[in-house]
């Protein structure tokens, strides 16, 4: 700075201000907390002798990264900013977890849900199946009983007998159509 107030590390450290000096552009007067707790997890000379080792462009980076370790250090001394990264990983391990059994839960609820759902529409279709069944008994009963009136005796009785066990209502209808034609042929 040169002319005026010294920067904040000057300042602390109660030297006089030069032009070039390394830590004026990053230390200013007004926030001198920034490079006191700098200088002590690091030292003065240390932290000038990194910045002088930098690029101009990248010494900007390095302070920033110097107060975030140096503040992580003051609240633990033996990680550091390693201690905080490893909490949070900690952290977001635990979360992964609780979200991979509250899926798991889901999941299991969905199937549920699903299984009672199937439960029910197969309640449903063995009702119908029932109903299905019992037509085509009744089916059976009255072709049957149109074919004796008449005069349809050669019906097959072993035909009824495995129609009502569940062979197709359109074989016993297409069977009595069949036998009904070739009566009306021959007489």
């Amino acid at each position: 700075m040169g002319s005026g107030t010294p920067c904040a590390s000057c300042k602390l450290l109660r030297r006089r201000c030069t032009k070039d000096c390394i830590f004026a552009p990053f230390f200013p007067a007004d926030d001198p907390h920034k490079f006191a707790i700098v200088h002590k997890v690091f030292g003065a000379s240390n932290v000038s002798k990194m910045l002088l080792e930098l690029p101009v462009q990248q010494r900007g980076d390095a302070v920033s990264s110097l107060v975030y370790e140096a503040n992580a250090r003051v609240r633990d001394p033996v990680y550091g900013c390693v201690g905080a990264i490893s909490f949070l990983q900690n952290q977001v391990s635990q979360l992964q977890m609780q979200l991979a059994v509250a899926q798991a839960e889901i999941l299991c609820i969905q199937m549920q849900q699903r299984d009672a759902s199937q439960s029910q529409l197969n309640d449903d279709a063995d009702h119908s199946m029932g109903a299905m069944q019992q037509m085509v008994v009744d089916d059976a009963a009255a072709a049957e009983a149109f074919l004796m009136q008449n005069g349809g005796g050669g019906f097959p009785q072993q035909l009824m007998s495995s129609y009502g066990g569940g062979a197709p209502a359109s074989n016993v209808h297409l069977y009595a159509q069949d036998h009904l034609k070739r009566e009306s042929l021959w007489t």
